[in-house]
């Protein structure tokens, strides 16, 4: 009766156009007090502990911290100083796109708002030169999915605020896959360049080393920010909030120096960032009321009985976890599905014998395929409206889908080798 409840509540309200955290909370109310005996009075406890909870203020840190970078013009000094490196590399500036993003996903924390900075930036240039417009969509698009997964992560925070999992634990382990996965586009890139119809213009220009280490020293502000941001929390200096804090401060003072940020553009950056950070609270709410009726009536228990009934090992039940959030990403935007999932998901994989640590980053993965998934696939939307729609959803999709096949073979190798995630944090 309960799972029919959780079913019918779900589809009902968000069949209705009610906001996501809104349907997720009213169904967790329902729950509570049909199911659980009038046990609503939980859900308010539930409620005030997680907006109470000092790791969590961190969240809205890092949006702000995004938002001042993108307003601020940092991602152009950090574009044009890495433009030089890759002149002669098959597949050329389009390199760019993939290695900016990275440094830029090191400290925002967000794959749209990476997907954002970097687009507005690579795409004009780019297409100006004479490369392929869909091919360079395709890039930023996976590019700016590395944002959710390279530490300091937005989506990893939440997960280890909401489940208890060490946040300094999940962004070193984030840190190796998110290379290895940037590694892995930048390969294909040289191959597709090579084969096929031409997706750059041809290869004139000669290297100059000189104008490469000029580019390279024009970005030394960025490392100073991962610092502040990363190394602090490494070296056990601050804690996320306090390190997205210091980093907030040192965007600024980045910002007012080294980019073009001003008064105006900083408040418009911390409106954005206010609005953002509502619209995921309204969901965390959501979620931590289902997530308290949920495991009060024992339901993903209950789910890993039913699937061991059907003769499933733990990999056949991470197997079904996997596709249902493959269904989903076509639907909802990342932080949406880990919150609305996470109450379910969470319970049974660490029942099953799986590391939090390791599924935190699986599920990031699954959230980066979400987003170059239609129809909903928000970096793809994002990055159509960059271009003035000169490239459809279509094209962009298509563009996207071998870096799609990529994300989703690194879930596969991440599972056969769960070192390759958890090296790093067994040092911390």
């Amino acid at each position: 009766m309960s799972w029919a409840i959780l079913s019918a509540g779900l589809l009902v309200f968000l069949g209705s156009g009610a906001v996501l955290g809104a349907a997720l909370g009213l169904t967790g109310f329902i729950l509570l007090h049909f199911q659980a005996g009038g046990a609503s009075a939980l859900a308010i406890n539930s409620a005030w502990n997680l907006l109470t909870e000092f790791t969590l203020s961190a969240v809205p840190l890092f949006i702000f911290l995004g938002d001042i970078l993108l307003a601020s013009g940092v991602s152009t000094r950090v574009y044009n100083g890495l433009t030089p490196l890759f002149r002669r590399i098959p597949g050329q500036l389009l390199h760019t796109n993939i290695a900016v993003c990275t440094l830029f996903g090191a400290v925002s924390g967000s794959s749209t708002s990476t997907a954002a900075a970097i687009g507005s930036v690579g795409y004009p240039e780019l297409s100006k030169r004479g490369y392929s417009p869909s091919m360079i969509v395709g890039t930023l698009a996976a590019g700016g999915t590395l944002g959710l997964l390279i530490p300091p992560s937005l989506a990893l925070l939440i997960y280890g605020a909401t489940q208890n999992v060490s946040i300094g634990k999940l962004f070193l382990a984030g840190m190796l896959p998110g290379l290895l996965i940037a590694l892995a586009f930048f390969g294909w890139i040289m191959v597709r360049a090579s084969l096929g119809s031409p997706v750059a213009p041809s290869r004139e220009e000669k290297m100059d080393w000189g104008a490469v280490g000029r580019g390279l020293l024009e970005v030394w502000p960025l490392p100073i920010l991962i610092f502040f941001v990363l190394g602090t929390i490494y070296m056990g200096i601050a804690t996320p909030t306090e390190a997205a804090a210091l980093g907030v401060t040192a965007s600024i003072v980045l910002g007012l120096t080294w980019g073009d940020l001003d008064m105006p553009k900083l408040w418009g950056a911390f409106k954005h960032a206010s609005m953002m950070f509502g619209a995921i609270a309204m969901i965390l709410i959501g979620t931590v009321i289902l997530s308290q009726a949920v495991s009060l009536l024992g339901l993903p228990r209950a789910a890993v009985d039913a699937i061991s009934g059907l003769g499933l090992d733990r990999y056949g039940v991470l197997m079904m976890i996997v596709l249902v959030y493959l269904l989903l990403g076509c639907f909802f935007d990342g932080i949406s599905l880990l919150l609305m999932t996470l109450p379910i998901t969470f319970p049974m994989i660490t029942s099953l014998g799986f590391d939090p640590v390791w599924f935190g980053v699986i599920v990031t993965l699954l959230m980066e395929i979400g987003m170059i998934t239609p129809p909903v696939g928000l970096n793809l939307f994002v990055l159509c409206s960059i271009t003035h729609n000169e490239v459809s959803l279509p094209d962009a999709a298509k563009a996207s889908l071998p870096y799609w096949l990529i994300l989703l073979g690194a879930v596969g190798i991440f599972t056969a080798f769960p070192e390759l995630i958890l090296w790093l944090p067994s040092m911390l």
